[in-house]
C-alpha cells in the first residue's frame, strides 16, 4: 500500500490521520480521567488518608505524571520515533489501571507509577504526531489541534460519568478496570492507522542503527522497555513518600535549565528568540495549572462536602470541564478560521493572557458562592457549574493554543523535547496545585496566606465570610470558608497575571516573528 497516498488522504480538509490520533487519545484520556474523577475520593473514602495524605500523593501523581513525558518526548526525537513510543506507553498505561484495580497497597503505588511511566511516552509524542501533520504555515493548524483537544475532552466527558457511577455503585475497582479497557481501545485506534499506512513514515524509529545494534545479546532499543519498567518502583516510593517531591521539582528544574541552554546555543537567531517565546508560553501555562489543577482535588473535595449536588456525585463532576469544551471546540475552531481568513486573528500570546483571566474569574466566582451558603454550609450547584464553565472558556484560549504553538516555534530537531517542556507546566502546575489545596484543609484555616490581613478584606468582600463569623457558625461553615477563601486568592493572582500578560503581548509576537 502507498503510504505517502495514505499520508495524504484528507477528511472535512484536515489530513485522515487527524482522526485516527483523535479517537486514540480519546479513549487514552478516558482512561486517565476515569481514573482521576475516583482517585481523590477512593484515597479519602476508601483508603481513608486524611486530607494532608490525599492530597499530598494526587499532586505528586499529577506533578510526575507531567514530568515523564519529558523524557518519553526526548527518547522518541532520538531513537525511538513516535509510534513505537506511543504504543509504549499505551501498554504500560493500561496494565497500570488493571493493577490498581487490586485491593491492596503495593499495587495501588505500582499501578499510578506505571500510569506514570506510560503517560510519559504516550501523551507528548501522540501531540507530536498532531503537529507532524501540518506545515508551520498551514492556516488550518490551530483548528486541527482544537479538533484533536475535542477528542481529548470527549473522553474526558465520558469517563467521570461512567466511571463515576461505576466505582460508587459497584466499586472502587470496578471503575479503574473501566477506565483500563478504554486505554485498550485507543491503543486499538492507533494500530489501526498504523496498520493502514495512514501515517505514512511520520513517526517511525528516529535511530534505526542504533536501536538495531545489540548489547548484551539484545537489541539496544529494547533496554527503553525495560528501563521504563524498572524505574516504576522508584517512582512509587517516591508517591508514597511525596514530601520528597521538591527536591526532585529543584532536580529537574536544573536539568531542563542546562539542556534549554545547550539548545539555545546551537540555535539560530530566530530559533532563539521563538525558544524564548516557548518558555515564557511554559511559564504562564505553569500559573494557569495549579490554579485549574484544583479542580482534581481540592474542588472534587469541595464539591462532595459544601456543594448542594443534583444529578451528579462529586467524582461525576470532573466531567463538566470536557463537557463545556466539546460544546465550545468547534464554535472556537470556527472562530480562529473566520478570524485567520480575515487576518484579525489575535496573536497567540495576547490569547494565553486572556485565558488566564477567565481561569481567574471562574474562581472568584466559586469564592462568591460562600454568600449563599445554606443552614449546613452547601452552595447551590449553579456556582460550580458556571465557574466551571468560565474556566474552561480560559483553557480553550490556553491549552490547545499552547500546544500548537510550541510544535511550531520549537527548531525542529527539539519539537518532542520542547512538546515534553510544555506539558511540564503541568508537573510543576501540580506541584504548586498540591501546596495550595493544603490550604483548604480545615487546620489550616487560621493563619494561611488566603486570610492574611493583606488578603482578607478582599476575601470577605468576595466570599461574605471571615474567620470570626465561621468560628461561630461551625465546623462545615469552617470547611467551607477554607475552600472559598483558597479560591478567591488563586482567582486574583490569576486575574493579575493575565492583565499584565495581555499588556506585554505585543512585544512577545514580535519575537515570535512569523508565527502567530
Amino acid at each position: 500500500m502507498d503510504k505517502k497516498l495514505n499520508e495524504n488522504a484528507q477528511f472535512f480538509g484536515h489530513p485522515k490521520g487527524l482522526f485516527y490520533l483523535f479517537f486514540a487519545e480519546l479513549w487514552e484520556r478516558f482512561s486517565f480521567y476515569g481514573m482521576r474523577a475516583l482517585l481523590i475520593l477512593y484515597m479519602t473514602q476508601h483508603l481513608l488518608y486524611d486530607d494532608k495524605m490525599s492530597i499530598g500523593i494526587y499532586a505528586a501523581y499529577g506533578s510526575l505524571v507531567y514530568a515523564t513525558p519529558l523524557i518519553g518526548g526526548y527518547l522518541a526525537d532520538k531513537i525511538l520515533g513516535y509510534q513505537k513510543a506511543i504504543f509504549l506507553g499505551g501498554i504500560l498505561m493500561a496494565l497500570g489501571h488493571f493493577i490498581l484495580a487490586i485491593d491492596h497497597p503495593v499495587a495501588f503505588y505500582l499501578a499510578l507509577a506505571l500510569l506514570i511511566v506510560g503517560n510519559g511516552f504516550f501523551k507528548p509524542n501522540i501531540s507530536s504526531m498532531v503537529g507532524a501533520l501540518y506545515e508551520n504555515e498551514n492556516e488550518k493548524r490551530d483548528a486541527g489541534f482544537t479538533i484533536f483537544y475535542m477528542g481529548i475532552n470527549i473522553g474526558g466527558w465520558i469517563a467521570p460519568l461512567l466511571c463515576g457511577y461505576v466505582g460508587i455503585k459497584y466499586g472502587w475497582h470496578y471503575g479503574f478496570a473501566l477506565a483500563g479497557f478504554g486505554m485498550l481501545l485507543g491503543l486499538l485506534v492507533f494500530y489501526q492507522g498504523v496498520k493502514k499506512g495512514i501515517f505514512g513514515n511520520k513517526g517511525e524509529i528516529a535511530n534505526a542503527n542504533w536501536f538495531q545494534t545489540k548489547w548484551l545479546g539484545i537489541k539496544k532499543g529494547y533496554f527503553i522497555p525495560i528501563g521504563a519498567v524498572l524505574a516504576t518502583p522508584f517512582i512509587a516510593l517516591l508517591l508514597k513518600y511525596n514530601e520528597m517531591e521538591s527536591y526532585l521539582v529543584w532536580m529537574v528544574s536544573s536539568g531542563i535549565l542546562y539542556i534549554l541552554f545547550q539548545i539555545y546555543k546551537k540555535s539560530t537567531s530566530s530559533e532563539r528568540s521563538k525558544l524564548l517565546v516557548v518558555v515564557y508560553f511554559t511559564l504562564l501555562a505553569c500559573v494557569f495549572w495549579a490554579i485549574f489543577e484544583q479542580a482534581g482535588s481540592s474542588l472534587t473535595l469541595f464539591a462532595k462536602r459544601n456543594v448542594d449536588l443534583h444529578f451528579l456525585n462529586a467524582s461525576q463532576t470532573n466531567s463538566l470541564n470536557s463537557f463545556y469544551i466539546i460544546l465550545l471546540a468547534l464554535p472556537f475552531t470556527w472562530l480562529w478560521t473566520y478570524l485567520n481568513k480575515r487576518h484579525k486573528n489575535p496573536n497567540s500570546a495576547l490569547k494565553i493572557g486572556v485565558g488566564l483571566i477567565f481561569v481567574g474569574i471562574g474562581f472568584l466566582l466559586f469564592g462568591f458562592s460562600g454568600n449563599f451558603a445554606n443552614d449546613q454550609a452547601k452552595v447551590p450547584m449553579l456556582f460550580l457549574a458556571l465557574g466551571i464553565f468560565i474556566y474552561t472558556i480560559g483553557e480553550m484560549f490556553l491549552s490547545p493554543i499552547g500546544l500548537s504553538k510550541v510544535t511550531e516555534l520549537s527548531p525542529k530537531k527539539y519539537v518532542s523535547f520542547l512538546m515534553g517542556v510544555w506539558f511540564l507546566s503541568s508537573f510543576y502546575g501540580h506541584f504548586f496545585a498540591g501546596i495550595i489545596a493544603k490550604f483548604t484543609t480545615v487546620s489550616k484555616t487560621e493563619g494561611n496566606i488566603f486570610t492574611s490581613r493583606a488578603l482578607s478584606g478582599f476575601t470577605k468582600f468576595i466570599t461574605g465570610l471571615d474567620i470570626q463569623s465561621v468560628n461561630n457558625l461551625g465546623a462545615n461553615y469552617k470547611q467551607l470558608f477554607s475552600y472559598v477563601s483558597v479560591f478567591t486568592g488563586i482567582g486574583l493572582f490569576s486575574l493579575i497575571v493575565g492583565f499584565l500578560a495581555v499588556l506585554i503581548s505585543p512585544k512577545i509576537k514580535k519575537m515570535m516573528g512569523d508565527v502567530n
